[in-house]
C-alpha cells in the first residue's frame, strides 16, 4: 500500500509546492482547500471550507477510510490585519478556526492510519509573526497556539512513531505577496534590506523544509519550529 500525504491550502502558493514536492517524493497527495488546484501534483482535490468544522470532519472521513495516510501537512490559514484598537473580538475566533482548530481536525482525521502504521509526519505551517508583527493581533495569536501545539503533539505522539514538527516562513514571494509587495517597488526594497540573505523566499524553499520534516530520515527531529525567513528572525524586532 502506497503512503498518502495530506496538504491544506495546497491549491496555490506554498501549498502547491509543498504538494509538488511530496509528490516527487513519492506520495500520493490530496489537496484539501476551498479552490481548485491551479496545478497538477495530487491524487485527489478534495474541495472543503476548512472553517466548516463538520464539512471538513466529514470529508476527510471519507478520503482517509482505507488509505494508509502518513504525512500531513497543516498549512492552510488566513489573516485579518487590523490594528490593536479596531480589532474585533470575533476576529479571534474566525482565524482560529482555520489556522487551529482544521489542523486538530485533520490531525484527528489521519491519526487512526498513522497508529496503525507505527509512523507518521505531521508539519505545521506557522509564520515568523508568530514572534509578534503589527496589525496582526489574530494572526500571530493563533500562530503562537500553534507553536504550542506542535510541542505538545509531538510529545504525545512521539511514542507511536510519528513526529510533529512547524515551519515558520519569513517574507515569501506567492502571488499574494508580489500582488501587495510589487518586485521593485520601494517598499518592496525596504522589505529586501531587512532580510540578512538580500532576497524574499520562495514557495519552493518553505517545501523543502517541510519536505526533509516529512522524511523518515527525520524521525529523531520532533516538537520543533524552523524559521524559512533568510535570516529575518534573528534579533529581530
Amino acid at each position: 500500500m502506497s503512503d498518502h500525504a495530506i496538504v491544506t491550502g495546497g491549491a496555490r502558493g506554498i501549498g502547491a509546492a509543498i504538494a509538488e514536492r511530496l509528490t516527487r517524493d513519492g506520495f500520493s497527495v490530496a489537496v484539501v482547500d476551498r479552490l481548485a488546484p491551479e496545478h497538477d501534483f495530487l491524487s485527489e482535490a478534495i474541495e472543503v471550507d476548512l472553517s466548516d468544522a463538520g464539512a471538513t470532519r466529514a470529508a476527510l472521513e471519507v478520503y482517509c477510510k482505507g488509505r494508509q495516510v502518513t504525512r500531513l501537512v497543516n498549512n492552510a490559514g488566513i489573516v485579518l490585519p487590523a490594528p490593536v484598537e479596531e480589532t474585533d473580538p470575533l476576529s479571534i475566533d474566525a482565524v482560529a478556526a482555520v489556522n487551529l482548530r482544521a489542523p486538530l481536525i485533520c490531525l484527528q482525521a489521519v491519526l487512526p492510519a498513522m497508529k496503525a502504521a507505527g509512523r507518521g509526519r505531521i508539519v505545521n505551517i506557522s509564520s515568523r509573526v508568530a514572534l509578534g508583527k503589527e496589525l496582526r493581533t489574530a494572526y500571530a495569536a493563533s500562530k503562537a497556539g500553534l507553536h504550542g501545539m506542535t510541542k505538545t503533539w509531538a510529545l504525545e505522539l512521539g511514542r507511536h512513531g510519528i513526529t510533529v514538527n512547524a515551519v515558520g516562513p519569513g517574507p515569501i514571494a506567492t502571488e499574494l505577496f508580489n500582488a501587495v509587495n510589487p518586485p521593485g517597488d520601494p517598499r518592496t526594497d525596504r522589505i529586501v534590506q531587512t532580510i540578512p540573505v538580500k532576497r524574499t523566499g520562495t514557495p519552493g524553499d518553505v517545501a523543502e523544509a517541510v519536505g526533509f520534516f516529512c522524511s523518515e530520515g527525520a524521525g529523531f527531529v520532533t516538537g520543533q519550529v524552523l524559521y524559512v525567513c533568510g535570516g529575518m528572525t534573528i534579533g529581530s524586532a
